[in-house]
């Protein structure tokens, strides 16, 4: 099973699924130790978010995709091309697909984009950040 992890400095996972334009990609199986396979390093037009489906996508050729937050948007366009897409709260890239394969991956920790001090007054920073069902931040809220 080919897996791929949103890791923006290649060593964790992070977050916000269909901005991310790095990914480390394992090979694994179950009861197995994952493999990195390959690093996907892709312009920004290459992000999910960005991607007008005029082609290929390197993350349509993969099993799944582990981030630390995937929106109901991302979800469903991967899930579109065949491809499963989770939300985890592990850090560790390789331990977070042995989780995935096993069913014990940390489901991903609720979150909030911005502190009360940090919004406008008077402003609902969720109705910004999650115009078009989640697919500005990916984050499923």
């Amino acid at each position: 099973m080919r897996i791929a992890v949103a890791s923006q400095n290649f060593r964790t996972v992070t977050g916000h699924a269909g901005k991310s334009r790095r990914f480390l990609v394992f090979e694994a199986e179950r009861g197995a130790r994952p493999r990195e396979v390959a690093r996907l390093d892709l312009l920004k037009e290459m992000s999910i978010h960005e991607f007008q489906c005029d082609g290929p996508h390197p993350l349509f050729a993969v099993d799944a995709v582990i981030a630390g937050s995937a929106g109901a948007g991302f979800v469903r366009r991967m899930a579109e091309h065949g491809v499963t897409a989770v939300a985890t709260a592990e850090p560790d890239p390789a331990t977070a697909v042995a989780g995935f394969l096993d069913g014990t991956l940390a489901p991903a920790a609720p979150h909030d984009h911005a502190s009360p001090d940090d919004r406008a007054p008077g402003s609902d920073a969720r109705d910004q950040d999650h115009a078009d069902d989640g697919a500005d931040c990916c984050c499923g809220h």
